[in-house]
């Protein structure tokens, strides 16, 4: 079973500081379901250490790094892994591409990481691998880098992030946040035909955020004028953001801007739902925000952030269904979403995720 990498509660850039189960994001119950019906012969272990002979490569010498076999403790000290960590990209034959590419020749993968798989058997001295004499075997933290989705087909890239559904009890909180800020929006819109119509708005400007991402500013005049463009002024507009002092400002120039009325998940939500609100961690908030922006009528984000990229990609699939190109670039977008960037280098403005990222 896969496990969630947790933040630091101190450091929103600390982004491995521990690891919970799946269950501590998504529905677990959900997961095995929908892998089993769509993969029946594969095996679904509890954990590493359910899987028969696992530890046997802990004892494995091996001079290659790249494996991962070879690891250091907190303290330092060399120690071993149980399985071996392996990069898509390796197995691509790229030279010369830029290092951060992702594996442009994925076609190759099978037969590349077959032949790896055969030719260090060999050279370790562990026999071919098959159900008695396994090989357990990782992909690398952050296969987004790694991989370019678009590849493996429009139908598999728009479905196959169904597999995780995110937690009921998170889901819950934010059909209620929607419930309660379509409420806001008909009691807010001055023009009949925006009853219940609210747009959803991503600022990413938290500590964590790199400084070469488009500013608090240019975030805000950007959203300020698509939804000026699209007509939300004096109607009702959701705002998901990690940054209370941020939000603040940011709803107080929407309403001196447009008459607009900003609410986030901590201002429309009361009692008991509020205390479990605060009482779920930062990344855990952020899914009641996930929940929240697939239902706005109209999105704004902002280009280098996963999360925005994330939401207009899921977005996307209300407009043309599985079989697209994840989501257009440039022109009007798609009708759904807009997400403020540069748009003009692949990989300096991170556009190569809209390439790498499921759906």
């Amino acid at each position: 079973m896969p496990r969630i990498a947790t933040r630091s509660p101190t450091n929103l850039a600390g982004l491995r500081s521990g690891s919970q189960p799946l269950g501590y994001m998504f529905d677990e119950a959900h997961f095995r379901m929908a892998l089993g019906a769509a993969c029946p012969q594969l095996e679904l272990y509890e954990s590493l250490e359910d899987v028969p002979r696992h530890g046997r490569l802990a004892t494995a010498q091996d001079s290659d790094s790249s494996t991962g076999l070879a690891t250091r403790d907190g303290a330092g000290a060399k120690s071993q892994k149980s399985y071996e960590e392996i990069r898509p990209k390796d197995f691509g034959a790229r030279g010369g591409c830029d290092r951060r590419d992702q594996n442009r020749h994925a076609h190759r993968f099978g037969s590349q990481f077959r032949k790896w798989l055969s030719a260090s058997a060999i050279e370790r001295g562990l026999g071919p691998a098959r159900r008695e004499n396994p090989r357990v075997v990782r992909l690398s933290w952050g296969v987004l880098w790694d991989w370019v989705a678009r590849d493996d087909g429009p139908e598999f890239v728009a479905t196959f992030g169904g597999l995780l559904k995110v937690r009921e009890d998170v889901l819950a909180l934010g059909e209620r946040v929607v419930e309660a800020v379509r409420s806001e929006a008909k009691a807010v819109a001055k023009n009949k035909k925006n009853k219940k119509r609210f747009l959803g708005i991503h600022l990413r400007t938290e500590s964590d955020a790199l400084e070469k991402w488009p500013s608090y500013n240019l975030q805000a005049d950007g959203y300020m004028a698509t939804a000026e463009s699209l007509g939300y002024r004096e109607t009702a507009a959701y705002l998901a953001t990690g940054n209370q002092t941020e939000a603040a400002k940011f709803a107080q120039t929407a309403a001196s801007r447009l008459q607009m009325t900003v609410q986030t998940k901590e201002s429309l939500l009361q009692g008991k739902d509020l205390e479990a609100l605060q009482n779920l961690s930062w990344d855990q908030q952020a899914l009641v925000d996930f929940v929240v922006l697939l239902q706005s009528d109209y999105f704004v984000g902002v280009s280098p952030s996963s999360f925005s990229i994330n939401v207009a990609l899921k977005r996307h699939l209300r407009a043309d269904g599985v079989h697209t190109r994840p989501w257009r670039v440039g022109g009007s977008g798609d009708g759904l979403s807009w997400l403020t960037g540069n748009y003009e280098k692949y990989w300096d403005d991170w556009l190569f995720m809209f390439d790498g990222m499921w759906a």
